[in-house]
């Protein structure tokens, strides 16, 4: 032990190495309190949601109780969803930096309100928010190549490696100084994402699987240092060829891959899909109304022995062209789907070619911030819009009227399953 701790002091000594491994520890401690404080900024515009909609709610009510409209209710009530952060969300934020983690959904058309924002495809947004993510991806490997591009070419330079060499136990050394380094770079990094866990209720497999995985991560490379510093050249020159690799397989080739993918495999844009069913709404204001009636009672069979419209406007005719307009776009929106699908896998099928990508697509799994959560939120969304649309139509096509009372019954989400206890 007591050689442990005399190469560890040596370590220390050094101005570098010790700079080095506290300006990981303090950028680690920034990104896991940065990743809290965004977690816990949103989990508290969640909670507020709850007296907004009471409020939203009763102006709604108070004024649809004059008229006892089902379709004035359907209208102009939102109805809030969200996607609670999960736990471990504060390491990696993921989509939810570019995704709305909250939406108020109305019983209209679903599909202009969920894709309205959508101008790009986030799943594939390399860098991100300064995260603990971002900085065992994109940070930890400088530390890594401080500490270790010099670990045996510093000792030639300073005259000292054949002297190193001829002692028993030469082998012993070199890897009891390579593992001082990278244990004290592992706790640098690490100790800080460990308290930001435990703090966040973070149940231990997952954490110390991420634990593992930085390791791992590092252990990646620290052993291309040592690649590359059996070449025999100067600490310089080790210096050097690292931060070009760096340079490659974090930043070159994980955007150039990105960049084939997509034009590999094109994906509509989401703006495109709400503007069409936008569009299609509109036009359901110049086609004869029998028209529209026939499409949506063709898809909803359950309102199809409605009473005739009246003349003059009626909701529900108006609530069924905007169905109609959903209907319209939905072989859009399920290529749209399968194309980010389809380029998610790819993009995390590099990770098995590039260690940056694996690792960032892994802990966005891991903390429930990928393509996949978002996609699921958008599935508890749908899945609330028509219990939604279906409890206001039993209202509107049977030509029930709606009090101010009725609001209590209607179906509140779930950010479970999308589902509610209320149908």
């Amino acid at each position: 032990m007591a050689i442990w701790l005399h190469e560890t002091r040596l370590l220390l000594r050094s101005r570098m190495a010790a700079i080095a491994l506290v300006l990981l520890a303090v950028l680690s401690t920034a990104a896991v309190a940065a990743g809290m404080a965004e977690m816990a900024r949103q989990r508290a515009a969640i909670d507020a949601i709850a007296s907004a909609q009471a409020e939203d709610i009763g102006a709604v009510a108070t004024y649809v109780d004059r008229e006892k409209d089902a379709g004035s209710a359907a209208y102009y009530s939102f109805h809030p969803t969200w996607d609670a952060p999960a736990p471990l969300a504060f390491a990696a934020t993921g989509m939810r930096d570019v995704a709305p983690y909250i939406l108020r959904v109305r019983a209209l058309g679903l599909e202009a309100q969920i894709y309205d924002g959508d101008t790009f495809n986030p799943e594939l947004a390399l860098p991100g928010r300064f995260d603990f993510a971002f900085v065992l991806v994109f940070l930890a490997p400088l530390f890594a190549i401080a500490l270790f591009h010099d670990l045996q070419s510093g000792e030639r330079e300073a005259g000292r490696a054949r002297m190193l060499e001829a002692m028993p136990g030469a082998r012993r050394l070199w890897l009891r100084r390579g593992l001082i380094r990278f244990a004290l770079l592992l706790l640098a990094l690490g100790i800080p994402f460990v308290v930001g866990a435990v703090l966040s209720g973070v149940v231990i497999g997952p954490l110390l699987l991420i634990v593992a995985l930085a390791a791992a991560y590092l252990l990646f490379w620290i052993a291309l240092a040592g690649l590359v510093g059996r070449l025999g050249h100067g600490s310089t020159a080790n210096a050097a060829t690292l931060a070009g690799l760096w340079l490659v397989l974090v930043l070159v080739l994980p955007t150039l891959a990105h960049v084939v993918i997509n034009r590999a495999i094109p994906v509509d844009d989401g703006a495109k899909i709400a503007l069409a069913q936008r569009e299609n709404v509109h036009h359901a204001w110049e086609i004869p109304r029998e028209e529209t009636m026939r499409r949506f009672y063709a898809s909803n069979p359950r309102w199809a022995d409605s009473p005739p419209l009246p003349e003059g406007f009626h909701y529900k005719w108006y609530f069924a062209f905007h169905q109609n307009g959903d209907d319209s776009v939905a072989a859009r929106v399920d290529a749209y789907r399968r194309g980010l699908e389809r380029r998610a896998a790819t993009a995390n099928a590099l990770g098995w070619v590039l260690p940056s990508v694996g690792v960032q697509a892994l802990l966005t799994r891991l903390a429930h911030t990928d393509l996949a959560a978002q996609l699921a939120y958008q599935d508890r969304i749908r899945a609330f819009h028509r219990r939604l649309r279906h409890f206001y139509y039993d209202y509107m096509f049977r030509d029930r009227p709606f009090g101010k009372a009725d609001f209590a019954k209607a179906p509140t989400f779930d950010d479970a399953t999308g589902a509610s206890a209320r149908r």
